[in-house]
C-alpha cells in the first residue's frame, strides 16, 4: 500500500478521534420506528422544545443530537402521517441519554402537513442531481403489465434517457451505462435492467428508499465516472404472515413476508421476505399481440428472486442477510441466442455502541454475472465478472450537522472473449483490486450548507491512486428560493464489453485491470490508465406556490480520459507489427469526451392530482484522437409528462398517464454498397467464379439524425378492499396508445426496418393479504 494510502488512514484516524472528544458531553440519540412493524422512520424531525437543539432522523431512522446540558428537557419528535411523540428526558452528569421511540400512525392527515414536511428537506438537504425515490412515487407511473417498476421511473427523471423499448439502456446526463454504479444494500448489482428495457431485476414493492444521483455525487461514492443509483430494500413483516400475488399478460409474481420472531415494542424481532417474478412474453406475446415480429412474438424472457433476513433489536441494531438471482434471455433478430445469468449473497448490520452516539454501519457481499451471445456468424462472446465487496462507515450525528468516514474494498475476476467484425478474438481475463477511504461534513450554518468530501481511491492492479475532492453546496435565498451546486473528480476502472460507437447494444459485459493501452493520446503521453470525470453542477429550486416546486439545474461533465474497446483490430500487437498505428493493433483505445445541459422540473403534488413535467436540452460528444464525433445516445431534446387522477369512494381509482418526446439519435447513413469478396479463409478462394456478400460503405460516423421518438401510456386501476389487510388491485394499461411507428434501428444488407414496441395492451390482477 503506498504511503499516500497510509498517511489518509491516519489523518482519518486523527479526526476520528478528536470528533470523538469533542462529542462526548451530554447527548441525546435514539431511534425512531414504526409502532406497527418496526420499519425505520426515515428524516423524521427531532427538536428539543424551548431549545435550539434539534436534529432529522436517517435513513435507518437514528437522530443524535449532543452538547446538552445537565437539565430537564422535553423532546418532540413530528413525522408525516404519524402522531407526534412529546416526551421528557433528563441529562444528568454529561450522559447520554438513550431510548427508541415508536410513532403511531395518524387516523387522518391534512395534505398540508405532508407538503410542509417535503419542503423542510429541502432546506435543510443538499440535494443537488439527487431524486429520493419512494414507492408512492413509483406507482404514480402507467404500469406496463400490472406491476410498477423502478426501470419505468427512472426514464422520467431530468437528465436521464432511455434508448429504446428493446434492449434499451439508461444513459445520465452524458455517461453511459457503464459508467452508473448500482448498488443493492451496499452490494454491487452489475446489470440491473433486463434486455426488454421496461423491467428492472428489482421487485418495486420492496423497495424502502432509492437515492438516484445524476453527477456531483459525494465521496461515499466511488468508481463510476457518471452517476449512483443506491437502492435499499425493506424488511419483511414482523407481525404477520403476508404476501401479494400477480398475474398479468406479461408475466406473475408472488411475493412472501412475515415473522419468525413476532415483533413486539422493545423485544428483538426475526423477519422473512421473499419474492419471485419472471415473464412469458416469449410466449404469451404469440398469443395476445401477433402482430408484432410478424407473428413471432416478444422474444424475451427473465426470472428474478430475492430473500432477505432481517434482525432488528430494540436499541435500534440491526442485522440482515439477502441474496438474488436473476436471468435473463433472448432471441433477437440478427442473434441466434444472448442470455445473462446474476447471483448474489451479502450481508449489513447497524450498531450504536452503548455510551456512544457514533453509528456504525457494514456491508459486506459476493455476487457473479455471466453473459453470453451465440451470433448469426457463430462466433460466439462472452464475458463475466465475479467478487466481493466489503465496506464500514463511521457516522458522528453532530445536532444538525453530521461527520463521515469510511473504508471500502473490492476485489473482483473479470473473464471475457469477443470476435470482431473482422474474425479477430479479443480475450482478456484479470484480477482487479481496489482500495478506497473518504470521508465528508455536512456543515449546517442556518441558510447556508456546506458539505465538502475527499476520497482516496487506490487501483492495486493498475498501481493508479486518484485524489478525489468533492464538494456540496446549498444557500437558502429566501424562504421559497434555493441555490444549489456540487462539484467533484471521479474515477473508474471497468471498461465495458462493447462501444459508444454501436447502435444495438444487447451484449453488456465487463473488462477491467491492466489493459492493453496506447501509450499517448492525441500526441501527449498518459499519466495515468484510469478513466476520469470532472462534474460542475449549479442550480435553483423555487417554491412557485405550496404545492408546485420548480427545479433547473445545469451541468457540466468533462470526460478526461476514457477507455473503449478497439473493435476495428487486425494486427497482433507485437515487434513486428510496431510501424501499424495503436487504432489497429491495440485490444483498447483512449478517448475524451464532455456533456453539457440544463434540466427543467415542475412537480405539482395534491391529494388526488400529480403532475411531473420535465425537459432536459443536452449535448454529447465524444473525441476518439481523429474526430470528434455524437455517441448513438446523444438526445438534444427530451420532453416527459406524468400526470395521476384519483378519484371515487376512498379514491379507489386511479388513472395515470405518461408521455414522452425526445429528439431523434444520431445514426451513421449508408453511403452506398459494393460486392464483399471472402479471402479470409483462403487465398485460393475462386473469387471470380463466386458471389460475394453485400458489403456496406459507410457515411461519416453517426452524422445522421433518426426520427423523433413519442410514445404515450395510460393506465388504469381500481382498488377493491375486502377486509383489513386484504384488496383485489384490477390494472388496465396500453403501452403506446396511438401505436406510433418509433424506429429501433435499420438492417441495411436486408433492407428492413424494425420498430420499437406497437400497441399493447395489457390487463393485470394483483392480491395483496
Amino acid at each position: 500500500m503506498t504511503k499516500t494510502i497510509k498517511r489518509l488512514y491516519l489523518f482519518v484516524l486523527l479526526i476520528t478521534f478528536t470528533t470523538v472528544l469533542s462529542a462526548q458531553t451530554g447527548a441525546i440519540k435514539g431511534f425512531v420506528l414504526d409502532k406497527g412493524n418496526g420499519e425505520p422512520c426515515m428524516f423524521a424531525n427531532v427538536s428539543v422544545i424551548g431549545t435550539s437543539f434539534g436534529a432529522a432522523t436517517d435513513i435507518n431512522g437514528y437522530f443524535s443530537i449532543p452538547k446538552i446540558p445537565d437539565g430537564d428537557y422535553t423532546l418532540k419528535i413530528t413525522y408525516v402521517s404519524y402522531d407526534s411523540i412529546v416526551e421528557p428526558f433528563t441529562i444528568a452528569n454529561g450522559k447520554i441519554f438513550s431510548k427508541t421511540y415508536y410513532m403511531t400512525k395518524a387516523a387522518f392527515v391534512l395534505d398540508e402537513t405532508v407538503v410542509s414536511a417535503a419542503r423542510e428537506e429541502m432546506r435543510t438537504q443538499i440535494r443537488i442531481s439527487k431524486i429520493k425515490v419512494s414507492p408512492q412515487q413509483i406507482q404514480q407511473l402507467p404500469s406496463i403489465g400490472s406491476e410498477p417498476d423502478i426501470a419505468q421511473y427512472l426514464q422520467v427523471l431530468p437528465g436521464v434517457t432511455f434508448t429504446g423499448d428493446q434492449g434499451g439502456q439508461l444513459y445520465i446526463r452524458g455517461g453511459s451505462s457503464i459508467q452508473n454504479l448500482v448498488l443493492l444494500d451496499g452490494m454491487v448489482v452489475y446489470n440491473p435492467f433486463h434486455s426488454i428495457g421496461l423491467f428492472s431485476v428489482f421487485d418495486s414493492d420492496l423497495i424502502r428508499n432509492a437515492d438516484i444521483y445524476t453527477g456531483g455525487f459525494n465521496s461515499e461514492y466511488g468508481g463510476r465516472i457518471s452517476s449512483v443509483m443506491d437502492i435499499s430494500m425493506r424488511d419483511g413483516n414482523p407481525n404477520r404472515f403476508s404476501g401479494k400475488v400477480t398475474a398479468s399478460t406479461f408475466g406473475t409474481k408472488l411475493m412472501l413476508e412475515g415473522p419468525l420472531v413476532k415483533f413486539k415494542e422493545g423485544k428483538t424481532s426475526l423477519s422473512y421476505l421473499l419474492s419471485g417474478k419472471t415473464s412469458f412474453l416469449e410466449q404469451s406475446s404469440k398469443l395476445l399481440y401477433p402482430y408484432i415480429n410478424d407473428g413471432l412474438g416478444l422474444p424475451f424472457n427473465y426470472t428474478d428472486l430475492y430473500g432477505k433476513i432481517s434482525l432488528n433489536s430494540p436499541d435500534g441494531s440491526r442485522v440482515n442477510i439477502f441474496g438474488f438471482n436473476f436471468n435473463d434471455n433472448v432471441s433477437y433478430q440478427g442473434l441466434s441466442n444472448l442470455g445473462w445469468d446474476a447471483y448474489g449473497l451479502g450481508a449489513n448490520f447497524i450498531v450504536v455502541p452503548t455510551g456512544s452516539t457514533v453509528m456504525i454501519k457494514a456491508n459486506m457481499s459476493y455476487s457473479d454475472y455471466n453473459i453470453s451471445l451465440q451470433s448469426m456468424d457463430n462466433l460466439p462472446s462472452s464475458s463475466g465478472i465475479n467478487g466481493f465487496n466489503l465496506g464500514l462507515d463511521f457516522l458522528y450525528f453532530l445536532g444538525k450537522n453530521q461527520f463521515v468516514w469510511g473504508i471500502q474494498t473490492l476485489g473482483f475476476n473479470t473473464d471475457f472473449e469477443y470476435y470482431n467484425s473482422v474474425g479477430r478474438l479479443l480475450k482478456q481475463e484479470e484480477n482487479t483490486t481496489e482500495l478506497a477511504a473518504y470521508f465528508k461534513y455536512k456543515l449546517n450554518l442556518g441558510n447556508l450548507l456546506i458539505e465538502p468530501g475527499v476520497r482516496i481511491h487506490y487501483y492495486a492492479s493498475m498501481g493508479d491512486v486518484s485524489l478525489e475532492p468533492r464538494l456540496g453546496i446549498k444557500y437558502n435565498i429566501t424562504e421559497y428560493l434555493r441555490f444549489k451546486f456540487a462539484a467533484g473528480i471521479y474515477s473508474q476502472d471497468l471498461v465495458a464489453a462493447n462501444s459508444d460507437k454501436d447502435v444495438v447494444n444487447l451484449f453488456y459485459g465487463f473488462l477491467s485491470g491492466n489493459l492493453n493501452l496506447p501509450e499517448e493520446f492525441k500526441g501527449e503521453e498518459l499519466s495515468h490508465r484510469l478513466q476520469k470525470s470532472e462534474h460542475l453542477i449549479a442550480g435553483f429550486e423555487i417554491d412557485l406556490t405550496k404545492k408546485i416546486d420548480f427545479n433547473v439545474e445545469g451541468y457540466l461533465k468533462n470526460f478526461s480520459q476514457l477507455t473503449t474497446i478497439n473493435r476495428n483490430k487486425i494486427y497482433d500487437d507485437i515487434p513486428a507489427n510496431s510501424d501499424k498505428p495503436d487504432y489497429l493493433k491495440k485490444d483498447f483505445l483512449i478517448e475524451s469526451g464532455y456533456a453539457y445541459g440544463v434540466d427543467f422540473l415542475v412537480k405539482y403534488d395534491q391529494k388526488q392530482v400529480y403532475v411531473w413535467l420535465v425537459y432536459s436540452l443536452g449535448w454529447i460528444k465524444r473525441d476518439d484522437g481523429v474526430s470528434l464525433y455524437n455517441p448513438h445516445y446523444d438526445r438534444r431534446h427530451n420532453v416527459n409528462l406524468v400526470t395521476a387522477y384519483r378519484f371515487g369512494k376512498n379514491q379507489s381509482w386511479n388513472l395515470s398517464a405518461r408521455w414522452n418526446l425526445g429528439s431523434g439519435f444520431p445514426f451513421t447513413q449508408t453511403a452506398g454498397f459494393y460486392e464483399e469478396t471472402d479471402l479470409y479463409n483462403s487465398l485460393n478462394y475462386p473469387y471470380w467464379s463466386s458471389n460475394g456478400s453485400l458489403g456496406v460503405i459507410y457515411g461519416d460516423l453517426n452524422a445522421g439524425r433518426l426520427p423523433y421518438y413519442h410514445r404515450l401510456d395510460l393506465t388504469l386501476n381500481k382498488i377493491i378492499k375486502f377486509s383489513k389487510y386484504t384488496e383485489l388491485k384490477i390494472n388496465l394499461s396500453v403501452t403506446n396508445v396511438y401505436n406510433r411507428q418509433n424506429i429501433f434501428y435499420f438492417d441495411r444488407v436486408d433492407y428492413n426496418r424494425v420498430d420499437q414496441l406497437p400497441i399493447m395492451p395489457s390487463l393485470g390482477l394483483s392480491l395483496t393479504f
